[in-house]
């Protein structure tokens, strides 16, 4: 058998790459835009992976593109700290403004999801002068040590790398499908929510914590979705107890759930709120964005790195919000989401092996299960079904703890011809697999 491009590139990935970075396909992309990537033998694959959920306004949108060529001709790094520039402060502005709350915000820039959340935890702790953090069960914050250890799945993130930080407990979430309480919703009275009163008597003395973190849709942990008075109802209790309540939209913001940030769907006001992936249309960028009163907290100097906020990620950012907003593209996400969730619920009708259909606008799931009434986690179908939509030229990811949830995070600007024939694949690739 002949050896294609492809074939070539791996076999150099495996001389002289650290096998450490997974790959979840073998594709070596070639060039990519809007929502199909090209590979170096010339396939093209319709991508609902989106990069894990950073070209929400796809691969090198025009707008972004130009703005980062501009911005690379007058100058690439000057250090924030050294000399500042225009695209950082008013890039700025402009997540103060669409971030929820009535109260004023600051924002600062970090490289990375990680860096957000490390970044927002050193402000809620400088600020609360307490150390102690609470995460979830099922969450993913990044892979840092502070953030490592606020994410909860041992393999492949956290496996002999430890030890990790000290202060930080774990809750169980809302993840109704697989209640941790046994419980059913609505009967449930939020039990997920009011176990942190009892937590705090034998676990952590709430006086101790400076946060709490969460993802308002679970990532990496299954696009896990609380019901509607969840969050409501922690954010009081983090109220009550003076605890800063840190909203992890690395995944979920910039418009992937049809509304700019996720927790507005909740209709809360995060003290913190963490952004990455998508905010930059590709380049390295993450936000944190919070109250002034915490966000000032941290002493001149006391937060920072030499290429935060880069002012050719920030321009990119900033052509990325105008996009959002002037190309219509958060009402194109709901749309999206609408014909999603029409075909998915379908799909489970037909297909035994959905086990629920879950998540807002186009961020949504299929959790898999080889019985609807056990909910044995279907891992191995989930596996299976990424393979033949990959060899049919859909590019999806699987998720969750047990490997089993098939999310979606394909780019807005996807056309309805690449939706229907992805969503088709997708059709296929099931009634090959657990038809």
């Amino acid at each position: 058998m002949t050896s294609t491009q492809t074939d070539l590139y791996n076999q150099l990935r495996r001389e002289h790459v650290a096998q450490g970075p997974a790959n979840i396909t073998p594709a070596v992309i070639k060039e990519a835009a809007g929502a199909v990537m090209t590979d170096v033998d010339g396939k093209d694959f319709i991508d609902f992976a989106g990069g894990i959920g950073v070209n929400n306004v796809g691969h090198s949108h025009p707008k972004v593109v130009a703005a980062i060529k501009d911005q690379a001709e007058k100058f690439i790094h000057t250090c924030f700290h050294v000399g500042m520039y225009e695209s950082y402060i008013n890039l700025a502005k402009q997540l103060n403004d669409l971030a929820p709350g009535s109260f004023a915000k600051k924002t600062m820039f970090a490289n990375s999801g990680a860096e957000a959340v490390e970044n927002a935890v050193k402000v809620a702790r400088y600020a609360t002068r307490r150390p102690a953090v609470i995460a979830f069960d099922n969450g993913f914050h990044g892979r840092t040590l502070m953030t490592m250890s606020l994410t909860s799945k041992i393999k492949p993130y956290k496996y002999g790398f430890g030890p990790f930080a000290p202060e930080v407990y774990r809750v169980p979430y809302a993840y109704c499908y697989r209640c941790p309480f046994g419980q059913k919703y609505p009967g449930c009275g939020i039990a997920c929510a009011n176990h942190l009163e009892d937590f705090f008597i034998n676990n952590v003395d709430p006086d101790s914590v400076a946060a709490i973190i969460a993802e308002p849709i679970q990532g990496e942990g299954g696009f896990v979705t609380p019901p509607p008075e969840y969050f409501p109802r922690l954010a009081e209790i983090a109220k009550k107890y003076g605890i800063v309540l840190i909203i992890d939209e690395v995944q979920a913001g910039a418009g992937r759930t049809g509304k700019f940030l996720a927790i507005e769907h909740w209709g809360i006001e995060p003290d913190i709120v963490t952004q990455a992936k998508s905010l930059a249309g590709g380049m390295p960028l993450s936000a944190v964005t919070g109250r002034a009163d915490l966000m000032d907290a941290p002493h001149v100097g006391g937060l920072g790195g030499t290429y935060s906020g880069n002012p050719v990620s920030c321009r990119a950012a900033l052509a990325v919000l105008e996009v959002l907003m002037e190309d219509r593209l958060l009402e194109r996400s709901e749309e999206l989401g609408r014909i999603l969730n029409k075909r998915f619920t379908q799909l489970m009708d037909e297909y035994e092996v959905i086990g629920e259909v879950r998540g807002k606008g186009p961020m949504l799931a299929l959790e898999l299960v080889t019985d609807r009434e056990t909910k044995e986690p279907a891992t191995d179908i989930a596996k299976k079904l990424t393979q033949v939509c990959y060899d049919k030229g859909l590019v999806i990811l699987s998720c969750g703890n047990y490997g089993n949830v098939i999310r979606t995070l394909m780019p807005f600007v996807i056309t309805d011809e690449q939706l229907d024939k992805g969503l088709s694949i997708l059709e296929e690739g099931l009634k090959e697999v657990a038809g």
